[in-house]
């Protein structure tokens, strides 16, 4: 690796409120610390050259990969309003796939490559990095047999199974652009997506299993071509072993399919700039947008990043707990560590089934090293207190990771503190789908680490504070969270859609990346993600950030969840609505109800205390773990009508038991 930053200071005076109070540290393990990549000078050199001289450092980082045809130049990149472009290695070739799989195999080829870890515990599989060659060409050449070629969308529809991981890299080897849907999302959203990006080319399973629950996969496609038309070929992967109906003509088992083949699948040469896949975000608002990444910039990007935030080495094995259907699944599960030649482990099940101790039951027989989940699953598990985690030994950790939303300090601890024994760094990333890779974190070694914090950028990455009017904030200071410059694995664009692209992300503040995010930058220049700036509420021209609101409710001992929104009030403007899920054994009262305003009152101070507090035995969430904060929205304003499409959360009646729950606040 090249030679890191002082972080990157914004450019203005302006300064809002300060930022939080004093913050506890907890330092590196001494012997993790002794061990690691880089150390705080490291990262700093680092980190400047990346600010300095941008073209250097990232023309060294794209070193990492191996190219077809190498590139003459790093960036040539502008955001400036009218002249907005975007390119990484752009005369370079180089191929996906060939990185993830081909290089390693001279060195690593039979080293396993991909674990897996079925639904119910103790159904395994694993593959060599030679097996996986094996099984990616002959996929691939199932696919130009069937005439997808360079360019085309495939739509990817499969529960967590090696195949999955497979179909993608498949793609990648003949230049066909994977569009990947989440094997728990509905009829209706794989409709969309299809229809949106225009594929005619679906892959799937019989079916799913989830938590001890089967999936009809194939069903939901079948309903879904039903509403998409175009779909010319749907490609079937047995799996369950479930009987479904064959359409002629359209459908063919992929078994049958490889029967046909070769063994070799020359891959395709793709231009760095040239599209490795579509992936869509729901928002709050609108159709999902299709998130176009591109191959060169994005695989350095996920490459490096996989490497540094969980100092990779060689006999790691590594296992992030996410689904392929999201980015962290591209990135952090088939792209990233496979470009670095690592075990990635894939998990077909849920955290907490059959038991609240199946994480620690897979890295115990897997011997999991590295360990990368959300808060979310964190939180779930801390509710069922310790004693599952202590069953097992975990006694192969030795770093873990945290992806999703801001953690709280209260979740920080017990991870670190339960499940990491204290011997464990945590890293906690803040990124999204259209950054392609982590953009801030504590890289372990480098710093202490600040529960609760997303601490410092990763290489040349420049984050600033702006205010609502787009002035740079100074020093410690409170606003909105952009990023002034580009990075390799930044979208490129909204699929078949530019204009929603350049409104979406750089029209608010011309000629910067807005990220959507609020956020906080303490007096040792750490950066706190306070939420994203739809959840910052104004009560009574006080703006809290509902990150603040949630952590300071989750520190109450009886808590396992909360979320908070905004609710109309017709005295403050905006008031306090906290939807609080409590741990197992406690029960809602108004003493706890008293309790927990006293909490946030003591925490927060008098302007924090909720209008209502709402307990609920479940949230609304996506299958991914994600709260969906527009559904709660719009039950605290008591606007459930609008409420709208809940076919993409795992348990859709945990809206209607909200709705029948719900409190008024304005009599």
């Amino acid at each position: 690796m090249a030679s890191v930053p002082v972080p990157h200071q914004p450019i203005a005076t302006a300064v809002v409120k300060p930022a939080s109070p004093v913050q506890d540290r907890v330092d590196v393990p001494q012997p993790f610390a002794a061990r690691a990549k880089l150390s705080a000078v490291g990262y700093a050199a680092l980190y400047r050259q990346s600010i300095d001289d941008p073209e250097r450092f990232w023309s060294e980082q794209g070193l990492r990969l191996d190219w077809s045809t190498p590139y003459s130049y790093a960036s040539r990149s502008t955001w400036a309003p009218g002249e907005h472009s975007v390119s990484w290695y752009g005369d370079g070739e180089l191929n996906a796939c060939v990185n993830c799989v081909d290089r390693h195999l001279e060195h690593r080829g039979d080293k396993v490559a991909l674990l897996w870890e079925g639904d119910e515990p103790g159904t395994t599989a694993s593959l060599t990095y030679r097996e996986l060659y094996d099984r990616v060409c002959r996929f691939a050449n199932v696919l130009r047999a069937d005439g997808v070629s360079k360019g085309d969308r495939v739509t990817i529809y499969l529960p967590m199974i090696l195949d999955a991981v497979i179909a993608m890299l498949a793609c990648a080897r003949i230049g066909a652009i994977h569009s990947v849907v989440f094997g728990g999302f509905s009829t209706d959203a794989i409709a969309g997506r299809i229809e949106d990006c225009r594929s005619d080319y679906l892959i799937t399973a019989d079916g799913g299993r989830r938590g001890g629950k089967r999936i009809d996969l194939k069903g939901n496609c079948d309903e879904a071509c039903k509403r998409a038309s175009g779909v010319r070929r749907m490609l079937v992967i047995r799996h369950t072993g479930d009987a479904v109906a064959m359409k002629a003509g359209r459908d063919r088992w992929l078994h049958d399919a490889l029967a046909d083949v070769d063994a070799e699948c020359p891959a395709e040469p793709m231009n760095a700039e040239d599209p490795l896949f579509i992936l869509y975000t729901s928002g709050s608002t609108g159709k999902p947008k299709g998130v176009l990444h591109t191959t060169g910039g994005y695989l350095v990007y996920a490459n490096l990043t996989f490497d540094t935030v969980f100092d990779y080495r060689d006999d790691d094995v590594y296992w992030c707990t996410a689904d392929v259907g999201w980015v962290t699944g591209h990135s952090y599960i088939v792209y990233g560590p496979l470009s670095n030649g690592a075990t990635s482990l894939v998990f077909e099940g849920v955290p907490s089934y059959p038991d609240a101790g199946r994480c620690w039951d897979v890295v115990d027989r897997h011997r999991v090293s590295i360990f990368y989940t959300a808060p979310t699953a964190i939180r779930a598990l801390m509710r069922e207190g310790e004693a599952p985690v202590r069953r097992h030994k975990r006694t192969s950790l030795r770093l873990l990771g945290s992806v999703g939303e801001p953690i709280n300090p209260e979740a920080w601890h017990w991870y670190h503190q339960v499940v990491g024994e204290r011997r464990c760094p945590v890293v906690d990333t803040w990124w999204q789908t259209e950054t392609g890779g982590v953009m801030m974190v504590p890289l372990p070694g480098t710093t202490a680490m600040k529960p609760g914090s997303a601490m410092k950028p990763f290489f040349g990455v420049t984050p600033a504070l702006v205010d609502a009017e787009g002035q740079t904030l100074s020093g410690a200071a409170e606003g909105n969270l952009v990023l002034t410059g580009s990075w390799p694995g930044q979208l490129r664009t909204v699929y078949g859609n530019h204009d929603r692209y350049l409104e979406t992300y750089f029209s608010t503040y011309p000629g910067q990346y807005f990220t959507g995010d609020g956020c906080r930058r303490d007096g040792d220049g750490d950066y706190w993600i306070t939420g994203r700036v739809d959840d910052v509420l104004n009560v009574s021209g006080h703006r809290l950030g509902t990150a603040e609101l949630e952590s300071a409710l989750v520190g109450h001992p009886s808590v396992a969840e909360a979320a908070v929104v905004g609710c109309p009030c017709d005295l403050k403007g905006q008031g306090i609505y906290a939807f609080v899920t409590l741990r197992a054994g406690e029960r809602g009262s108004d003493a706890q109800r008293k309790a927990l305003i006293d909490t946030l009152r003591k925490t927060l101070g008098p302007i924090a205390k909720p209008d209502a507090i709402q307990f609920a035995d479940a949230l609304p969430k996506t299958r991914s773990g994600k709260i969906m904060r527009r559904i709660l929205r719009k039950v605290a304003a008591d606007e459930v009508d609008q409420i709208g499409d809940v076919s993409t959360l795992a348990e859709p009646k945990v809206v209607e038991t909200l709705i029948n729950d719900r409190i008024s606040i304005n009599g």
